[in-house]
């Protein structure tokens, strides 16, 4: 159940930048008391599905609205009722429901696809798989790519004795460093993409970042699972799931629906409407409106044209999705204040955070940036981190893409990539973690995949700091 829970916070964050309530509500007269409950729902998704799973499954959502009332009776008490509602009737429908309806429509149309046939996990295979999913993730999101891709590489690599290393590195590029560069990749950049920054920004800006990556990434795979791969006895003498059927997709009508969600976002990015809608003090644009129904009639044709079959192959299911919707709504409102107090700069009760990313003559260091979004990423997972650090930078994102682009870069980068240092990180880590596992194959504890992130993203990291974000 817990999953895609992660996927929830993923996103979560990118609401609060333009609500009302920052501008109504004075950050510096805050308490840091107030980030209580918003601290405390992300520890309890990150810890409690480890800790206590039966009661997690059972109570995720009792706990998530535990969390929002904690934030949202004593803020009422204080501001009044009014200045209450107003601050959930943002939520709700300046981002919960649009990101809601993204996730679902891509979730949709990934779960309708199936890739069919029996691969045989050689060194050059695995290696092209992983190339290819890291190019999908930013064409599909990495939840998407990830659940698209993670069942053919099992199969792929069920006659192998050595493959957990596979799925690591799957973790690493497919779920997290592939997602870069599009708004559609990973939900921190989407949530960057509403608050104005270019689709095509972080292709141009992280490209060269995202190749490095990758890059050393495929190369280290490829001698590690070669050295595996031609050890004796390495190979199992009968495969486990034969497939006579050649290699191809299943549902592949999905992939016409996948570019019409890429087309709908690209629309509601680029086309300006004169024509807004009011609901209280929350303004509703014509060219979101038009994305929210475009969405839902693609995930509705999703549902319609894909056989059961392909389903049933897929175990699809929509339980994640609930998961996600109920957690998103504690977020949302608990990071209220927290959006406040950073807003508030030097001012605000989060002074030293302000200053440990900013240089002596006031102007943003990008390396810190990079590190301090990267390393909340590692445990709080990235949209909050980078809603945080967006913020801290300003929240201005014609300037973040112009005069300070190597620092939004930085941002950007470090929320996506180090998303990948933990099983919390993202939310596709543990997806992709459990599915495997219910295969039948060992993946490393959480301690265990932080020492292999530690060995293998930490020294990567501190190059590109150097060569990008000095």
């Amino acid at each position: 159940m817990h999953r895609l829970a992660r996927l929830a916070f993923v996103a979560v964050a990118a609401s609060a930048p333009h609500w009302a309530l920052a501008a109504d509500v004075d950050g510096r007269q805050l308490s840091p008391i107030w980030g209580i409950p918003f601290a405390g729902i992300l520890l309890s998704i990150a810890v409690m599905p480890l800790l206590v799973p039966s009661f997690w499954h059972h109570h995720f959502g009792k706990v998530a609205a535990a969390w929002a009332l904690a934030f949202l009776l004593p803020f009422a008490a204080m501001f009044g009722p009014a200045a209450a509602g107003s601050a959930f009737l943002h939520a709700l429908v300046g981002e919960y429901i649009p990101f809601v309806i993204l996730l679902s429509a891509l979730f949709a149309v990934s779960g309708g696809i199936y890739i069919r046939g029996n691969l045989h996990g050689s060194p050059g295979l695995n290696t092209a798989i992983l190339a290819i999913g890291a190019v999908l993730a930013s064409l599909m999101g990495t939840t998407g790519a990830s659940m698209l891709m993670i069942r053919p590489l099992i199969r792929a690599n069920d006659n192998r004795r050595h493959k957990t290393h596979v799925f690591v590195f799957f973790i690493f590029i497919v779920s997290n460093a592939g997602g870069s560069l599009t708004p559609l990749g990973d939900p921190p950049l989407f949530l960057g993409f509403l608050k104005g920054v270019d689709f095509f920004w972080t292709v141009r800006q992280i490209g060269p970042e995202t190749l490095f990556l990758v890059g050393w990434l495929l190369a280290i795979f490829f001698a590690m699972d070669s050295w595996f791969y031609h050890r004796r006895e390495e190979l199992l003498p009968r495969d486990p799931t034969p497939d006579t059927r050649g290699i191809g997709f299943d549902g592949a009508r999905n992939f016409w629906l996948l570019g019409a969600i890429i087309g709908l976002v690209l629309l509601s990015g680029t086309w300006k409407g004169g024509i807004a809608f009011h609901l209280g003090d929350v303004e509703v644009g014509l060219p979101g409106l038009v994305r929210d129904v475009g969405l839902i009639i693609v995930a509705l044709v999703s549902l319609r044209i894909t056989p059961q079959a392909v389903h049933a192959e897929n175990q699809f299911s929509w339980g994640p999705m609930q998961e996600v919707a109920k957690l998103f709504a504690g977020i949302f409102l608990t990071i209220i204040p927290v959006i406040a107090m950073l807003r508030a700069g030097v001012d605000g009760p989060f002074a030293p955070i302000i200053h440990a990313v900013t240089r002596a003559d006031g102007s943003p260091d990008p390396a810190m940036y990079f590190w301090a979004s990267g390393v909340l990423s590692s445990f709080l997972d990235n949209a909050p981190t980078y809603l945080v650090f967006f913020n801290t930078a300003g929240g201005d994102a014609k300037v973040l893409m112009t005069t300070l682009a190597t620092t939004l870069a930085a941002i950007s980068a470090g929320s996506v990539f180090m998303g990948a240092n933990s099983y919390i990180g993202n939310a596709p880590n543990m997806m992709v973690k459990a599915v495997v596992e219910d295969r039948g194959v060992t993946m490393p504890s959480f301690f265990g995949y932080m020492a292999w992130s530690g060995a293998i993203l930490v020294p990567l990291f501190i190059a590109m700091t150097f060569l990008f974000f000095r």
